[in-house]
């Protein structure tokens, strides 16, 4: 079957009632997340010929905007609070099992990914890989599994966060940045010196709130194209104000050796960041919604967000796929040098498609962790113990605890 026909076969399935321009931006927030991760982190081999974190970041500073376009989970957490409403309205059963079925959507792909890797780890440390280079991997690939966990938390809260839209409208998340930005005065302002080094942790739950609340305000019709253009003019404004006049770091991720992050947990930049997209994307969803009537650009977008899980759990791993065997080589431009030069930009971007090919490949086999269990047997029950003992062994040795 060509892709033509492919295209025009996902289009006709697709049901009339669908919102297209939702599962573009989800879509578009997920390839940013291998996007960032492959462009903006890279490899030092040590002399044993270990590989260790790095970023070009720490070298090239200006490189700080690209950060600003990939960092994208204020649109992730948008759609996905307007998604969740409208799932949340379908049920056909208790909010209980509501929330119960999507977390299995959730765990099951992260359960499979760690079970993996603690399977994998023995035997590549027989074959001869370094501990360091398993000690960074296991890094990577726990990295993004954190949203998984806060992005659960969030869904959870989808009843109340309708009530509260119900009541304040697109007001809602306006409590959320005022917390935010209240412990960011606490830990940044004139008292800093004296506030505990837990503090910044109060930001987590209200720092990826407030787009998921947008979300859900968004769903329930309370925020409209007035509101959206206050969102992005405003958003945008703040954003610039905290940079240029409040000293904000300018990349939105973590760059190795610097005292402050944005990301981890949420600061105020992120949050800034998350509004003005939220606006950009409401004020632009009808035109997004026509460009994806067209066959051929709505079946990528049907097929990143079936495997949506299985990108984000198992992008790192494509990259380690290659870095690793190439550390054996010693130094190969774009993988394993140190990324401090121009040349190791232009071949990390050269990289970008390999790393593409392999997630692929990956994901043939990958996606059948986003299956439903089979309940039931015993065998199965005794697969999905062996795999949460595995999967909890892996995230003692990935968080350093053994």
């Amino acid at each position: 079957m060509s892709l033509k026909h492919l295209a025009a076969r996902i289009d006709a399935r697709t049901p009339a009632n669908r919102d297209r321009a939702v599962d573009g931006l989800r879509a578009l927030a997920l390839l940013a997340v291998p996007t960032g991760h492959w462009l903006l982190g890279g490899f030092r081999l040590d002399s044993v010929g270990a590989l260790h974190n790095t970023s070009p970041l720490s070298a090239f500073g200006f490189l700080a905007p690209v950060s600003w376009i990939l960092q994208m989970l204020g649109i992730f957490f948008l759609v996905g609070g307007y998604a969740s409403v409208l799932s949340y309205r379908r049920r056909k059963s208790t909010t209980a099992a509501w929330l119960r079925g999507r977390m299995a959507r959730l765990g099951r792909p992260v359960l499979g990914v760690t079970a993996v890797w603690a399977a994998m780890i023995p035997v590549l440390y027989t074959l001869g890989v370094p501990g360091d280079t398993l000690r960074t991997g296991s890094t990577l690939v726990i990295q993004p599994l954190w949203f998984v966990g806060v992005y659960t938390v969030v869904t959870a809260l989808t009843p109340y966060c309708l009530l509260i839209a119900r009541r304040l409208g697109g007001w809602a998340a306006a409590p959320l940045l005022g917390a935010v930005a209240a412990v960011d005065f606490l830990r940044y302002g004139p008292y800093a010196g004296a506030m505990p080094s837990w503090l910044s942790v109060l930001n987590i739950l209200p720092g990826w709130l407030f787009a998921y609340q947008l979300g859900v305000s968004w769903a329930e019709g309370r925020i409209g194209k007035r509101g959206a253009r206050f969102l992005l003019v405003g958003g945008t404004v703040l954003f610039a104000a905290l940079l240029l006049a409040f000293h904000y770091p300018a990349s939105m991720v973590g760059v190795p050796g610097e005292a402050r992050t944005n990301s981890h947990p949420p600061s105020l930049l992120v949050l800034a960041l998350a509004a003005a997209q939220s606006g950009a994307a409401i004020l632009l969803r009808d035109r997004i919604g026509r460009l994806l009537r067209r066959p051929r650009l709505w079946a990528p977008v049907v097929v990143i967000n079936l495997s949506a899980m299985t990108i984000l759990c198992w992008h790192q791993t494509a990259m380690l796929a290659a870095a690793v065997p190439a550390s054996f080589a010693g130094a190969v431009p774009g993988l394993t040098t140190g990324p401090d030069t121009i040349g190791w930009v232009l071949a990390r971007l050269a990289w970008m498609p390999v790393f593409a090919g392999l997630l692929v490949l990956i994901a043939r086999y990958a996606r059948r962790f986003e299956a439903p269990w089979q309940a039931g047997t015993r065998a199965a029950n005794a697969r999905r113990a062996a795999a949460g003992l595995l999967a909890a062994g892996f995230a003692v040795f990935a968080l350093g605890l053994a």
